[in-house]
């Protein structure tokens, strides 16, 4: 029987690709910050010259998908980061957002293989979110740590 699983060592050779919303800047840069610090910490460099991590900008988090799919798509990176945040509003613009980003992202991973760390934050308030990026805790980090791990796991099975 073969066990596999995947491990935050051995890093710094990982080609990683981050899509961030500018949409509600204030939520994904803390989260960017946060993802970035996970990766270099781990060994990832996060220079402005680093040749292992891009990072594209894209407008809302509706734009994520697409994006996603052309880098996941370009055979260059193992693994790609999602960054956004979609918080409720009095209109249903909200369920439709959510939906189809969270299905698109999905759909980008299964269509190339390559995973795709869904990193966007869905929250019914600013509070709710700003908490999620930074206030209470970071899940930038943590996407960076799902990046790192799913990153590593892909090398190791078969196929």
């Amino acid at each position: 029987m073969a066990s596999f699983e995947g491990n935050y060592t051995g890093a710094s050779g990982l080609q990683i690709a981050i899509v961030v919303a500018r949409f509600n800047d204030l939520v994904t840069g803390k989260l960017l910050s946060g993802c970035l610090d996970c990766l270099g910490r781990h060994g990832v460099d996060t220079s402005a010259t680093s040749t292992h991590l891009d990072i594209a900008w894209v407008p809302g988090s509706f734009e994520i998908p697409l994006v996603a799919q052309r880098l996941a798509s370009s055979g260059r990176y193992q693994v790609v980061i999602t960054l956004g945040a979609v918080i409720r509003g009095d209109t249903p613009h909200f369920d439709v957002v959510v939906a189809e980003v969270s299905k698109g992202v999905a759909a980008v991973s299964r269509s190339t293989g390559v995973p795709v760390i869904f990193g966007v934050l869905t929250t019914d308030t600013m509070q709710q979110a700003l908490e999620r990026a930074g206030i209470k805790s970071n899940l930038g980090w943590n996407y960076g740590m799902q990046a790192l791990e799913m990153g590593s796991l892909m090398a190791e099975l078969p196929g």
